[in-house]
C-alpha cells in the first residue's frame, strides 16, 4: 500500500490541515492517510492551557471523519502512547518495521520542509519514506520549493521528494486560530465537529454557556457527538422538521433544537447508555436494558435537559422519537416522523409516506408506525409496548376524525 503519514500537534486540527491532507492524498493517489498527533513535540513547547493529549487525539479523530475518506483515513495514537518526545524518525522507523512492504510518504507544510535538514535524524527518515511537502500561500512558490528540494536531494541522494502548492487553501496557523477562538472567533476555520467539541469542553478559554447555546453553536455541538455517517441524517431530520413545523404550526426554533440533539448519544455502547440513565435518574424497563437503540432516545433527552438546558417540549420530543407514546404532542409527532422520512431515507414506500404525512399528520404518523411494527415483526425484533399503544391511540383518533 501507499500510505501518507501526517503528524503534528493538531492544537487544534483545522480546515487548512484537512484540505492539504486531502489534496496530497488525491495527487499522490494514496491508499491510506494516517494522522498522528504528537505526544511531546521536540521542536516547541505546548502553550499553557493547551488541551490534554487525549483531547487533541479526539479532535483529530473528529477532524479525520470530516475528510469523508471512510476507512482510508486513520488516526494513530502511537506517539501519545509511546511517551517522551515525539521524534518523527522513531515514528517512521516503527511504522516501516511494522509494515515493511508498504510505501510511506511523510506529509509536511512549507515551514517544516524548509528546515527538514535540522530535524532529528533526517537521514533515517528518508531511508524509510518519501517527503510530500505542500504550500498554502502565494509565497510558497515552486521557486522556493525547488531550492530546498535540490539541496535535500544533493545532501541525501536517495531522497524521494514531492512538492506542490495548494491554491485557495485556508492559510491559518494554529497559534493564530487559538487567539481567535479566545475572542469568540474562528469557528468557521474548523470542521463543525471539532468546533463543537471545543465548545462543549471549554477548550482554548472559549466561554459559552452550554445551556444557552445559539442554534449555530448547538448545531456544531450536536455534530461533535455524531459519527460522520450520521451527520447527513441528523441535518436531514432538522430540514424535514422545519417543513413539518411550518406546515402544521409548531414552533420552528424548538423543533430544530430537538432534531439536532435527537441522536446525540447514538454512537454510545449499551453500557454507556445505562451509565447515563443511572447518572440522570432515567427509568429503564426490562426491554430497554437490552437495547442501545431504544435507550439512545432517553439518554439523548437526558443530555438535552441536564447538559444543554432544553425545555420540556424539546426533551419530550427527543425522548419519544423512537417508540412514540399514546397522546403524543404535535412536536413529538413531528420529530418522530421527520426522523423517519427525512431526505436521505430511501426505503420502499417512503414517497407514499411523505405524501401522506403532508396531507394529514396523524394519518402519516400512523402509517409510519404500522410500517415500523410490520418490519420489526418480520425480523422477529421485540416491539416496545409504547409503540403499540401509540399506534392504537392514533388509529382510534384518526377513525374518530373520519366518523368511522
Amino acid at each position: 500500500m501507499k500510505i501518507g503519514v501526517y503528524g503534528g500537534t493538531y492544537n487544534p486540527p483545522h480546515l487548512g490541515h484537512l484540505a492539504a491532507a486531502k489534496a496530497v492524498f488525491e495527487l499522490l493517489e494514496l491508499d491510506q492517510l494516517w494522522l498522528i498527533p504528537a505526544g511531546t513535540p521536540p521542536h516547541k513547547v505546548m502553550p499553557e492551557g493547551s488541551p490534554t493529549s487525549s483531547q487533541r487525539l479526539e479532535m483529530t479523530c473528529l477532524a479525520a471523519e470530516q475528510l469523508g475518506l471512510g476507512e482510508k483515513v486513520r488516526v494513530l495514537d502511537l506517539e501519545i502512547s509511546r511517551g517522551g518526545k515525539s521524534f518523527t524518525s522513531d515514528t517512521i522507523a516503527q511504522l516501516k518495521g511494522e509494515h515493511p512492504e508498504d510505501e510511506f510518504w511523510l506529509l509536511m507544510g512549507t515551514d517544516m520542509f524548509m528546515t527538514f535538514q535540522a530535524w532529528h535524524a533526517p537521514e533515517e527518515i528518508l531511508k524509510n519514506c518519501g517527503i510530500a511537502a505542500f504550500g498554502r500561500t502565494e509565497g510558497d512558490t515552486e521557486e522556493l520549493f525547488a531550492i530546498q528540494r535540490q539541496f535535500l536531494q544533493k545532501t541525501y541522494p536517495d531522497a524521494k521528494i514531492f512538492t506542490l502548492t495548494i491554491p485557495g487553501v485556508i492559510d491559518i496557523s494554529s497559534t493564530e486560530l487559538r487567539e481567535m477562538l479566545q475572542k469568540g472567533e474562528g469557528g468557521n476555520l474548523l470542521a463543525p465537529a471539532v468546533y463543537g467539541y471545543i465548545l462543549r469542553n471549554g477548550l482554548y478559554n472559549v466561554k459559552v454557556d452550554l445551556k444557552k447555546l445559539t442554534l449555530r453553536e448547538l448545531r456544531s455541538v450536536a455534530i461533535s457527538h455524531l459519527k460522520y455517517t450520521r451527520i447527513p441524517h441528523v441535518l436531514g431530520t432538522e430540514e424535514e422538521a422545519i417543513r413539518l413545523a411550518q406546515s402544521y404550526g409548531a414552533e420552528v426554533e424548538k423543533i430544530r433544537r430537538a432534531a439536532l440533539l435527537h441522536d446525540c448519544t447514538k454512537r454510545l455502547r449499551l453500557e454507556e447508555h445505562l451509565a447515563l440513565c443511572e447518572k440522570y435518574g432515567v427509568e429503564v424497563d426490562e426491554l430497554e436494558k437490552t437495547s442501545a437503540n431504544l435507550l439512545h432516545a432517553k439518554t439523548a433527552a437526558a443530555l438535552a435537559q441536564h447538559v444543554y438546558g432544553e425545555c420540556d417540549e424539546v426533551c419530550d420530543a427527543i425522548r419519544w422519537h423512537t417508540t412514540g407514546r399514546p397522546g403524543m404532542t404535535l412536536m413529538e409527532k413531528i420529530l418522530y416522523i421527520a426522523d423517519y422520512i427525512e431526505p436521505t431515507r430511501a426505503f420502499p414506500g417512503v414517497e407514499k409516506l411523505r405524501k401522506a404525512v403532508y396531507q394529514d399528520l396523524d394519518a402519516g404518523v400512523l402509517m409510519g408506525m404500522d410500517n415500523t411494527i410490520a418490519l420489526m415483526e418480520s425480523r422477529g425484533v421485540p416491539i416496545h409496548p409504547n409503540t403499540t399503544m401509540a399506534r392504537d391511540a392514533l388509529r382510534e383518533r384518526t377513525e374518530r376524525s373520519r366518523g368511522e
